[in-house]
């Protein structure tokens, strides 16, 4: 009885969670180890609604491993018919002393980043964003190989609407 209640509690919970998130149009995550600097992570929108405007984050998970208080990434959206918009972006990732910004508990921290605002996707058809990292250490020129400390990069669609 007492597995069956937990069950049904786990249940609901997951339930009245994932329907709180009224505005979220797309939102997913894929895990980065190590990133490397050559590592596109990449990301289909589907067709999404022309009639709409969104608003688009990027979202990150980083540890105690991420040894910088910033975070340059390249980022491209390709559209249906073959336009791309390019965008280098930089991010504060940690407080002058010290201490990550964004959400969690521990060593893990969750942020949602400002991508673009008031997005409307003119255009049928699928959408994709990539996105790799362009950290470099001060004075050097070749970006890091492998950057510790992100673990996941995600993809944020809201609709502006709700």
């Amino acid at each position: 009885m007492r597995r069956v209640l937990g069950f049904f509690c786990l249940f609901w919970g997951i339930l009245f969670f994932s329907s709180c998130d009224e505005k979220r149009v797309y939102d997913e995550y894929k895990s980065v180890r190590d990133w490397n600097r050559d590592s596109l992570v990449r990301f289909n929108l589907g067709n999404l609604d022309t009639a709409k405007t969104y608003n688009l984050f990027i979202t990150l998970r980083n540890n105690n491993d991420y040894a910088y208080s910033n975070l340059f990434l390249i980022t491209e959206i390709q559209f249906p018919e073959g336009k791309v918009i390019s965008d280098t972006l930089e991010y504060e990732m940690a407080k002058p002393n010290g201490e990550w910004l964004g959400t969690g508990f521990g060593d893990v921290k969750e942020n949602k980043l400002w991508y673009k605002q008031n997005v409307k996707f003119d255009e049928a058809g699928n959408y994709f964003v990539q996105i790799k990292q362009a950290m470099r250490k001060n004075g050097e020129e070749q970006g890091i190989q492998e950057l510790d400390g992100i673990t996941h990069v995600g993809f944020r669609i809201e609709n502006i609407e709700n």
